[in-house]
């Protein structure tokens, strides 16, 4: 499999951090992590936030130019290049990969990547845009499917996933699903979904 293009990363904080990153902090207390694998991990925000935390974390992200900016604003920690497909660069007591399934042609990679890093019993947190019945009939009625698709944009959205079809891929790949959560603006309408899922 050929490396990905270049996703165009900067050093700017993402759009989800905030509503995300209190979400994935609160399940590595919760579970008492040391370890964790950020999946994806884009420019490091993640990482970097984690790290700054007092948490052991390994970035992984099959964009170069984002892995490099990555090594250059968050020097300590470690970050590495390398694609879902690949093994993973060791066992972690939790892996998180916020917004990046989305994106993928290859989805099953991504959660078998994250099924092999983890140490039995290990948590894995995983984030998507949510779609629910309610949410897609907002963007019917208001005509907002278009920018909602980001069709221009490159390396932007080609899965679409709900609770049901997400929970089935992580539960034929092993796990076992914990909790469901939304993110980001109200109930029901909100900007992204959460699972929690363990390995056995």
């Amino acid at each position: 499999m050929n490396k990905p293009a270049d996703y165009q990363w900067s050093a700017e904080p993402l759009h989800t951090a905030a509503y995300l990153h209190s979400a994935v902090v609160e399940e590595a207390l919760k579970i008492g992590a040391k370890t964790i694998l950020d999946a994806g991990c884009g420019n490091g925000q993640m990482a970097g936030l984690l790290q700054s935390l007092g948490y052991d974390v390994t970035g992984v992200d099959g964009d170069d130019g984002g892995v490099q900016i990555a090594r250059a604003m968050f020097p300590n920690v470690r970050f590495e290049v390398g694609l879902f497909s690949d093994p993973p660069p060791g066992h972690f007591d939790m892996v998180c990969s916020t917004e990046v399934i989305e994106h993928l042609y290859a989805p099953h990679e991504l959660v078998r990547y994250c099924y092999d890093a983890l140490k039995p019993g290990g948590t894995l947190i995983i984030s998507t845009p949510y779609h629910g019945y309610l949410k897609n009939l907002v963007l019917s009625l208001t005509g907002k499917w278009d920018s909602h698709f980001t069709a221009h944009w490159h390396g932007g959205h080609i899965k679409f996933w709900s609770r049901k079809t997400l929970s089935a891929l992580l539960i034929e790949a092993g796990f076992r699903i914990e909790a469901f959560k939304g993110a980001g603006r109200f109930p029901f309408l909100w900007k992204s979904m959460i699972l929690i899922a363990r390995r056995p």
